[in-house]
């Protein structure tokens, strides 16, 4: 099992990065991400404090990608929040969606399927001309357990299937209730619809072994 999609306590998560290691190693996962959420004023802090965990990474039991999760930049300044999130060492860059369970706003999807980043998370109700150019820019769609979010997955599942976009699934951890296994979270994928439920496990190796 791997996650791409997690909080620690550099920005609204409970755990620091090497007890969510050691969690996630308890429960037989493989590889995750912390994807703190970042603006510009904290950005630098969250990914050089991550960059420290991966100095020293080859002494725990599973691997870690430093990410971000760029979360209520204006649209228009997301592409500035991308380069910059990329200069600093950031492995793993995740915007935060237009989920419908919070103010996020409108044109965020469409601007961050835009520029160089690894998944749209949470994208609620999408529309069609998005999904087509995360398809186009090879951005991943995001499948999610944690609720609220999750109340559109169906949607999400449906709109990827119909324009050929990737999916992942993560959780967007912020405690330790929120990890789950891989058979749960293959009942999260079953549950929106998605038939190939192998083939998204399979892209969230894919995007950790590009990462190497």
């Amino acid at each position: 099992m791997i996650d791409l999609h997690i909080h620690s306590v550099f920005s609204d998560g409970e755990l620091i990065p090497s007890e969510i290691a050691r969690r996630l190693a308890s429960i037989n996962y493989t590889a995750f991400a912390i994807t703190d959420h970042v603006d510009f004023t904290n950005m630098e802090h969250v990914v050089g404090s991550l960059m420290k965990m991966r100095d020293v990474m080859d002494d725990y039991e599973l691997k870690m990608l430093v990410g971000v999760e760029i979360t209520h930049v204006p649209p228009k300044l997301i592409g500035k929040a991308v380069r910059f999130a990329r200069k600093l060492g950031a492995e793993i860059v995740v915007v935060h969606g237009e989920t419908i369970v919070e103010p996020v706003r409108e044109g965020t999807n469409l601007s961050a399927v835009n520029e160089e980043i690894d998944i749209l998370a949470h994208p609620g109700l999408v529309d069609e001309v998005t999904a087509q150019l995360a398809a186009d820019n090879g951005v991943y769609f995001e499948i999610t357990s944690r609720k609220g979010h999750s109340l559109t997955n169906g949607h999400v599942a449906r709109i990827a299937e119909k324009f050929g976009v990737e999916l992942v699934v993560n959780t967007d951890s912020h405690s330790p209730s929120d990890f789950i296994t891989r058979e749960d979270a293959e009942k999260v994928l079953r549950g929106a619809g998605v038939g190939d439920v192998e083939r998204v496990f399979k892209n969230s190796s894919r995007i950790v072994r590009l990462k190497d």
